[in-house]
């Protein structure tokens, strides 16, 4: 039986390339798994970052756009990713957000779990979580990151919406989600099919206006599955919904539907193969800038149009 097995990858929008590395992987500790270029716009990067391998359940991946204006965090949308960390590290966290002059808020606990938000330079909603689950994923070290207080990967990710109903139908009866934790207007929804990353949170926000999607804000939320069999058979039961779903896309490193869910988010259903060591080996992986084949060609061109990035 086809599954969706939780989250596999949440994509966002950026504006300096060359900030919005440095955070991910300076201060949060992240790795660049893959450096590449958006399908559709070769002249700007598409950066994912993720643990050491890019496992799906890890990996943020960002359009950074030179100069694009900010956005507006509202309805329709994913308004803020929560990440697991190891019990006890929020100290840490804290200690290090100071010291780089990052504003956070630590003074709320949800669904019993401790939390630090805090936002990116763009103004992206990221908070660290204390998850109840047992997680024991490792996290991507650095010099100033150890193991026991690395980012594991995505624990939640919340959507802001008008009113719930037909998002929690698709998460329950398309994706395998259930119900499993309510307080005020916030629902948090599970599925049983992985450990972690399996988490969706439904905010209800009826007098909230819509999203704009530009700087700081989430493109898409995409969905885990096996493989490409697993992938068609969840297509079939979108469009016996109803809605309007893609055909398979191939993006290098998983095949890929698109779908907008009815309240508004654009969703996409992402398969585990074949990942990220396919153009770089496991060691190498962000090294290089990778094109797609269609793009090959015009690599000349699309280096000197990108931005200059130093990486470390």
């Amino acid at each position: 039986m086809s599954k969706i097995l939780g989250l596999h990858h949440i994509t966002a929008i950026a504006s300096d390339a060359q900030r919005n590395y440095d955070f991910y992987t300076q201060t949060l500790g992240f790795r660049l798994v893959k450096k590449t270029v958006n399908f559709d716009d070769p002249t700007t990067y598409h950066f994912y970052f993720g643990d050491e391998v890019g496992t799906p359940g890890t990996v943020l991946t960002f359009f950074p756009w030179a100069g694009i204006s900010k956005g507006r965090i509202g309805n329709g949308m994913a308004t803020e990713i929560g990440y697991s960390v190891p019990h006890g590290s929020l100290d840490f966290w804290k200690a290090r957000l100071e010291k780089l002059n990052i504003r956070y808020d630590n003074g709320r606990e949800v669904f019993g779990e401790k939390q630090l938000s805090f936002e990116d330079p763009d103004g992206l909603k990221l908070k660290l979580i204390e998850s109840k689950q047992k997680d024991e994923r490792k996290g991507p070290e650095t010099a100033e990151i150890k193991a026991d207080v690395a980012i594991k990967g995505f624990h939640t990710v919340t959507l802001s919406l008008h009113n719930i109903k037909a998002t929690a139908a698709i998460l329950t009866e398309v994706f395998g989600y259930k119900l499993v934790e309510q307080k005020d207007n916030l629902y948090r929804y599970q599925t049983n099919a992985v450990e972690n990353a399996a988490l969706v949170d439904l905010l209800e926000m009826p007098l909230t206006t819509g999203g704009v999607n530009a700087g700081g804000t989430n493109h898409h939320v995409a969905f885990r599955v096996k493989d490409e069999e697993d992938l068609m058979a969840i297509r079939e039961k979108i469009v016996a919904r109803g809605l309007h779903i893609t055909e398979k896309i191939n993006r290098d490193y998983f095949f890929s539907l698109y779908f907008r869910e009815p309240g508004g988010v654009l969703f996409e259903i992402a398969t585990d193969n074949p990942g990220f060591a396919t153009d770089e080996t496991v060691e190498n992986l962000g090294s290089s800038l990778q094109l797609p084949k269609q793009h090959e060609p015009m690599r000349a061109q699309i280096e000197n149009a990108l931005p200059k990035l130093q990486t470390k």
